[in-house]
């Protein structure tokens, strides 16, 4: 059975493996080379942001393994009304994704997102169409689509 908890400090290395996992999924999907931190600079981050509470991470975990996690961090903004969440990243294994974990996951962070007053909590999919699984996850979940596309502007 999966436990939902929120992650410690010592989870940092796990969570960055799954993190790390995500991206390659996604650029095989894609076809596109990453321009991401190297693992131990990903690490540090990682530990960091658990230590200093800069994101809030939950995990999935299943028989004292971590399959899954998702972490959030809060933003402010005039469209939203003030307070709002975003998700950061958000990954299950693949061999455990027909299992409702990435569901569990989404309604931990979306109780957390209440708890902290935020007036909505948003995220950004990768690449469609091949991510519409992801899509159409996020919509059965009760998302709803906000338009546009992700932008970045590198520094």
């Amino acid at each position: 059975m999966v436990e939902i908890k929120r992650a410690e400090v010592e989870n940092y290395q796990v969570i960055t493996e799954l993190y790390e996992e995500l991206i390659k999924e996604i650029c095989i999907k894609t076809n596109v080379v990453p321009h991401l931190p190297c693992k131990s600079q990903s690490l540090e981050l990682c530990k960091d942001y658990l230590e200093n509470e800069a994101i809030k991470v939950f995990v999935a975990e299943m028989e004292m393994e971590i399959v899954g996690f998702i972490s959030l961090c809060s933003s402010y903004s005039l469209y939203a009304g003030g307070k709002f969440g975003i998700i950061q990243e958000f990954f299950v294994c693949p061999s455990y994704r027909s299992n409702k974990i990435g569901s569990k996951l989404l309604n931990e962070a979306n109780k957390y997102a209440k708890q902290e007053g935020w007036k909505r909590l948003e995220v950004a999919t990768p690449p469609l169409p091949q991510f519409d699984k992801s899509f159409l996850f996020y919509k059965n979940n009760g998302f709803v689509d906000g338009g546009g596309r992700k932008m970045k502007f590198m520094f």
